[in-house]
């Protein structure tokens, strides 16, 4: 089917799932993590400085249920001091769950940011007219909020109706202002990570799907589950006969490129940017990153620049935080991804 369809399902356990497809493609896959797999990103809670850590600059945090929380800058903090703290990263493999203190509270149209004043309005928004519209708006919205207090208005609020924008921007607002307020205390859990369904139709607006399902067994309905077997699999066929094995191991994630029996140069570019364009997609449906390293398959040095900037379009696309950190003297590229899930292997 062409178009955006967003699917809202559960996987038999009962947690909640969410799928974007594109095209008939799985584009993005969103499931809800089991209860013992710790915060996720943008939950926001109070944490208790416990220890710096010296020579980093950064601070220990304890959390709630006693998990450790790892601040990267601990500067002019004291231990047994409280702080408001966001969840930015996954603590893995026993390691203390990265927050930060710059606080956003988000949702589909406004995203409320307590110690970042002024308004911003999502530079994908490029008509005059309605930039003025939404900047009047946010100044309507949060006017009498606390000093300090700023606003970005999200894509999605393009041409979107005022009420809807003013309501998102009250229910965001209101919310910071009771946290901010609920300094003092104990470790304590204060707004929880969406789920699946509510980070899909949070995140998932820009540009409007052309259908939204959450009708039982649309997953079955669309393939979704023989999507997400695939994504299982460490083997992804690409054109021509080419494809690209991707492999996680505990110090980064290998991918290499394979011509398949065409062995020429041109074929070997070829595969390489066919895998370019398609590892974004890949790596945020496995839910991998940190290093990535890719073996790409042969071709002339002169044609390194064609790919790269292939690899940089499909990840300005994808919206991932990565660095592309280029070529190794060995012929490796490597790339840094932010890791901003659970591996998908892990969820399953």
């Amino acid at each position: 089917m062409k178009g955006r369809v967003v699917l809202l399902d559960e996987l038999e356990d009962g947690r909640r799932a969410a799928a974007l497809m594109v095209d008939g493609r799985l584009n993005d896959l969103l499931i809800d993590p089991r209860d013992e797999a710790g915060p996720g990103i943008g939950t926001i809670l109070r944490g208790v400085c416990d220890r710096p850590l010296k020579g980093q600059g950064g601070m220990i945090l304890r959390l709630p249920d006693g998990r450790s929380g790892f601040l990267k800058q601990g500067k002019g903090l004291a231990p047994g001091q409280p702080l408001l703290v966001q969840v930015t990263g996954l603590g893995l493999d026993g390691k203390a769950t990265p927050v930060t203190t710059r606080l956003l509270f988000k949702s589909r149209y406004a995203i409320v940011t307590p110690d970042a004043p002024g308004f911003n309005i999502a530079r994908g928004i490029r008509d005059e007219q309605e930039r003025e519209r939404l900047l009047e708006l946010a100044h309507e919205g949060m006017d009498g909020a606390p000093e300090g207090f700023g606003l970005i208005l999200r894509s999605a609020a393009e041409e979107a109706h005022e009420d809807e924008i003013a309501e998102d921007i009250a229910e965001m607002r209101a919310l910071a202002e009771a946290v901010c307020a609920d300094l003092a205390g104990d470790p304590e859990w204060l707004v929880d990570a969406p789920d699946a369904h509510l980070a899909a139709w949070r995140d998932w607006s820009s540009p409007a799907p052309d259908e939204v399902s959450d009708a039982p067994g649309c997953f079955d309905d669309h393939g979704v589950h023989e999507a997400i077997d695939a994504a299982i699999e460490e083997t992804v066929p690409l054109s021509g006969g080419a494809s690209m094995v991707i492999e996680p191991t505990s110090a980064l994630v290998a991918v290499d490129v394979n011509t398949g029996a065409d062995s020429s140069l041109a074929a070997g570019l070829k595969a390489n940017i066919a895998a370019a364009r398609d590892l974004p997609r890949q790596l945020r449906l496995r839910g991998l990153g940190g290093q990535i390293t890719l073996d790409v398959a042969p071709m002339p040095k002169k044609d390194r620049r064609v790919f790269e900037d292939a690899l940089r379009r499909a990840f300005r696309i994808d919206g991932a935080e990565v660095v592309l950190a280029g070529w190794t003297p060995l012929g490796m590229y490597e790339v840094q991804r932010k890791r901003d899930r659970l591996p998908l292997t892990q969820l399953l």
